[in-house]
């Protein structure tokens, strides 16, 4: 089993981004409107401040820095597979990506045809969060998202965290997945850190990275920024 990198040096960090596809038939799909901008601005921060950096993407045409050369997936199962390879060789996971929730009991062959009304049943995906507190080591830290209604936001974050038993989780607005700024919340077992107000998503991912040096990886993480260093993971 892979251990923690030596004292003072840069932690693993795998992060996922974007939305996942789940399909009705060979055409058409359920997805959400995900641009994994978040997501990939916490990898493109990671790499610029020298830590390894593994970036899983969903189906997305967002930019991203060619360094990162990220691992893509469509299917929440797809996601869950390129989890399973990736991280037992990390240190940090950060879970921003779009996960659905559901995806349909049948998925038809061909095209589905305009025929009247049509009752699509689904079935829940899985809890990839939940079945990788079984399969981490005691010194991996996992950083879950959760995007909420803003009247109920922090209940059901500290619900999520306790569910999926995770070291912090980001709680954020519904308006964040269309906004160009971010005011969020960063939750853990004993406290709620507001993150800077309207910051944007690459000033949110930085001062995400100083919280997750200061509180969640103490003595493998160092926080200086290594400039041109090629930190592949």
């Amino acid at each position: 089993m892979p251990l923690s990198p030596p004292l003072g040096q840069h932690p693993r960090l795998l992060v996922t981004a974007g939305p996942t596809r789940e399909p009705l038939d060979s055409v058409r799909y359920l997805s959400n409107r995900s641009s994994g901008r978040m997501g990939i601005a916490i990898a493109e921060a990671a790499r610029a401040r020298g830590w390894p950096t593994t970036l899983l993407l969903g189906p997305v045409d967002t930019p991203v820095e060619k360094s990162l050369d990220p691992i893509r997936f469509e299917t929440t199962h797809e996601l869950a597979q390129r989890l399973n390879e990736q991280w037992p060789t990390h240190d940090v996971l950060i879970m921003a990506a779009a996960v659905s929730d559901h995806r349909p009991t049948v998925v038809q062959e061909g095209k589905m045809h305009h025929e009247g009304d049509m009752l699509l049943t689904l079935k829940p995906t899985e809890d990839l969060l939940a079945s990788l507190a079984e399969r981490s080591r005691p010194d991996q830290v996992r950083i879950g998202f959760a995007l909420e209604e803003p009247a109920t936001m922090v209940d059901r974050a500290r619900t999520k965290l306790q569910a999926k038993r995770l070291d912090a989780i980001v709680a954020n607005p519904l308006s964040t997945m269309d906004a160009e700024t971010v005011n969020a919340m960063l939750i853990d077992a004993t406290s709620i850190t507001e993150s800077p107000a309207n910051a944007t998503k690459v000033e949110f991912a930085r001062w995400l990275l100083e919280m997750v040096a200061a509180r969640y990886s103490p003595g493998i993480v160092e926080t200086t920024p290594v400039q041109g260093l090629d930190a592949d993971a």
